[in-house]
């Protein structure tokens, strides 16, 4: 697989050494990362052409992306998938089943030796929600690391939030005054609120200003519902307008206590604002919305709805038996009792905050992940010298 991304998006190399982990640099560490500098002030030698590797581990999914730097951001040079259900019954039961860490064992192999193959040098590998709440998650972690060679580490709800802001950052709306950035998991869902007013700079797309919209966070919170835990909770093969309509209140009820304290309602009641969703349940929306005959990146990402367009969707996907959702060609079995509780979650929001047009991701935490590596390492700073040149010698104005 390779593609060019505008986000943030053979062998020889241990396991060991091609999955370690790097934290999330501070801003000001980017911020000289992106200059090419070291901390001494002194120009950075050139680094040699490096493979990153980010691998987001989900409730639902298991996602990895392997990407080198290119001058518009980076060129994925190969990505894997599956619905592993690591976090199935752990609501209930507070732990990671061993059914489905074996599942999840088996993807993280198809990950390690598509790393290996690649050559992979810098990566990070992250867990969410699911190895946040499970008791036994840190011999889940032991296990991966042993079997796989893999070393993940489990990140806070914070650092999930920012990364997943970082991914999808050029997709936002500049002209805009405030943007929702929510991103529905199996059993979290992040809501960002971003007030674009605090980048107080021109929007260039590059790397690093996709790390530093960071800096227009206003307030965000972690819901502790996703489709998992949703579904589980209420429901997800047979879903009645009744059954639908609890899924909703639900959510509206844990984002009750967060809007009263923030009143982002009112905020936005006057001003250019816009949703941005990155998640399986939008790109499904927007997949039915456009009536493609099976999934089609390139289609999806990036694409505008708007209130009306979500609402009908999930209204005929209510209409449908659960073999009907299973039939659809942006569903298919493995989601087809999952997608309405992303739907229920998706109508809480726009009951809290009513905003007419949603734009949709088909990126996030693995693109907030490559784009924050690599401009730590300073490609961000380097490609725009290399294309300055040319342009100053044929003197190209924008």
């Amino acid at each position: 697989m390779r593609s060019e991304s505008s986000d943030c998006g053979g062998g020889g190399v241990p396991p060991q050494v091609a999955a370690r982990s790097h934290s999330v640099a501070p801003a000001d560490g980017l911020r000289v990362a992106a200059e090419g500098k070291t901390d001494a002030g002194v120009p950075a030698r050139a680094l040699p052409p490096l493979i990153y590797g980010a691998l987001d581990l989900g409730t639902n999914n298991c996602r990895l992306l392997i990407a080198k730097p290119s001058r518009r951001g980076f060129l994925v040079i190969d990505a894997f998938s599956r619905i592993i259900r690591l976090g199935e019954g752990a609501l209930s039961s507070g732990k990671l089943s061993d059914a489905a860490m074996s599942r999840t064992i088996e993807a993280l192999k198809v990950c390690a030796d598509k790393m290996g193959r690649r050559a992979v040098t810098r990566s990070r590998l992250i867990a969410t929600e699911a190895c946040r709440i499970a008791a036994n998650s840190q011999d889940f972690i032991d296990r991966a690391r042993a079997e796989t060679g893999l070393s993940i580490e489990i990140v806070s709800q914070e650092t999930e939030a920012k990364l997943a802001v970082s991914g999808c950052a050029s997709l936002i709306d500049r002209t805009c005054d405030f943007t929702l950035v929510f991103d529905i998991g199996g059993g979290s869902s992040e809501l960002i609120w971003l007030d674009l007013a605090q980048l107080g700079r021109p929007w260039r797309r590059t790397l690093h200003d996709r790390v530093d919209v960071q800096s227009c966070i206003a307030a965000w919170t972690s819901l502790p519902i996703g489709v998992v835990s949703l579904a589980e909770r209420h429901g997800g093969r047979e879903v009645t307008p009744e059954s639908y309509e609890a899924m909703v209140a639900d959510v509206m009820g844990a984002i009750k206590d967060f809007e009263r304290t923030h009143r982002f309602g009112d905020r936005i009641a006057n001003k250019n604002a816009h949703f941005l969703g990155t998640s399986g349940t939008v790109t499904t929306i927007s997949g039915i919305h456009l009536k493609l005959p099976m999934y089609d990146r390139s289609r999806v990402d990036g694409c505008w709805l708007n209130e009306r367009d979500v609402r009908t969707v999930s209204n005929e996907l209510i209409a449908m038996t659960y073999a009907e959702r299973v039939a659809q060609p942006c569903i298919g079995r493995e989601r087809a009792d999952l997608v309405l509780a992303g739907c229920a979650i998706l109508e809480a929001l726009l009951r809290i905050w009513p905003c007419q047009r949603l734009r949709v991701a088909d990126r996030g935490l693995r693109e907030g992940i490559l784009a924050t590596l690599m401009a730590e390492d300073g490609h961000d700073r380097r490609a725009h010298r290399q294309a300055e040149r040319p342009r100053k010698a044929a003197q190209y104005r924008r």
